[in-house]
């Protein structure tokens, strides 16, 4: 690679299935496998509610954390889901994503969305 790959994975949807079997997963592979230099996931909409309730999907989320994936979830969803706390205590950093999110769309990143 020879100028700096970046991507950034919008993941909105609020199905565990559609979580585990390719959000997390292509995150994960994006990062191990050194798809990407750069690898954030953005957890916006309804995946932030069920980020906050289900155990199985934080620890995956920590897992691509330790491995160095950066983890943002905005903090207006999270708030109208009662949800900041749950995700700040996973060590998520909660901010408002509108100008970080169009950040990436201008900025040299791959954006996916799920």
């Amino acid at each position: 690679m020879s100028k700096s790959e970046k991507i950034a994975v919008l993941w909105t949807s609020g199905d565990k299935e559609v979580a585990e079997k390719v959000v997390l997963m292509y995150t994960q592979g994006a990062k191990m496998q050194r798809w990407f230099d750069d690898v954030v996931l953005v957890v916006w909409g309804p995946s932030t509610k069920l980020l906050a309730s289900d155990d199985s999907l934080q620890e995956k989320v920590k897992g691509l954390m330790e491995a160095g994936v950066k983890v943002q979830a905005c903090s207006v969803c999270a708030g109208e889901y009662g949800v900041t706390p749950e995700l700040e205590k996973l060590g998520i950093e909660v901010i408002p994503m509108g100008q970080p999110l169009t950040g990436y769309l201008k900025e040299d990143w791959k954006v996916l969305s799920f």
